[in-house]
């Protein structure tokens, strides 16, 4: 009998710390998550401030101190982040809305006129990405170049693999120069950002109606 409550007690005090278990490492990860979530946002507004600068007055206008003013977030938050101004420029990052894949897009002008469309809301419609990518493609600062091995690269390379393979399948011209496609497309947007700003304008159907003549067979 006294076996049998001692194992019903044991049981239940059991039951009771493994939910306390339980509930503290919930808690735990809930902590982890938020503190994972202020550090991106803050992170965030970081890169934002320093490319706003970058954009507004060049690389030699970028200070701690200036990025702090601009971006809310305290100078000692920012040092914990990064050495110095040089530090912070090395390790800026171009936010974009994502690097488009091409993978799925059939050798078509419909194809062209999708990828084109992906090309925009990568770059031409993210807050600061085109003004970025003129910066960029413009500036001989090393930290500033590097940049462009995050995602200019990365998009010209899925760009030319779409171009090799309708040259493959025969329905595009041999002879295609994919960077310089990728470069005409990219120069296209800055212009049509530059003299249009944010006006409706079909920049891909326009775009495609100009560039399908010169690929196709």
């Amino acid at each position: 009998m006294i076996t049998g409550v001692h194992e019903a007690v044991s049981g239940a005090v059991s039951d009771v710390v493994s939910d306390a278990v339980s509930d503290v490492h919930v808690a735990v990860r809930k902590v982890h998550s938020r503190r994972e979530q202020l550090r991106e946002q803050t992170d965030h507004k970081i890169m934002k401030a320093t490319l706003a600068i970058v954009i507004s007055d060049g690389v030699g206008a970028v200070t701690i101190e200036e990025v702090a003013r601009r971006s809310g977030v305290a100078k000692t938050t920012i040092y914990r982040r990064y050495k110095n101004a040089d530090d912070l420029l090395r390790r800026v990052q171009l936010e974009v809305a994502g690097l488009p894949d091409f993978s799925d897009v059939e050798l078509s002008k419909n194809g062209l006129l999708t990828i084109l469309q992906r090309i925009q809301g990568c770059f031409f419609d993210s807050e600061l990405g085109l003004k970025a990518v003129g910066v960029v493609l413009s500036s001989d600062n090393p930290s500033l170049n590097a940049i462009a091995d995050q995602v200019l690269v990365p998009a010209e390379k899925r760009f030319s693999e779409f171009v090799e393979r309708g040259m493959k399948a025969g329905m595009f011209r041999n002879g295609l120069d994919p960077q310089f496609l990728f470069s005409t497309i990219l120069g296209s947007m800055l212009a049509c950002k530059a003299l249009h700003g944010d006006a409706s304008i079909p920049w891909p159907e326009n775009m495609a109606a100009v560039l399908w003549p010169v690929m196709a067979v």
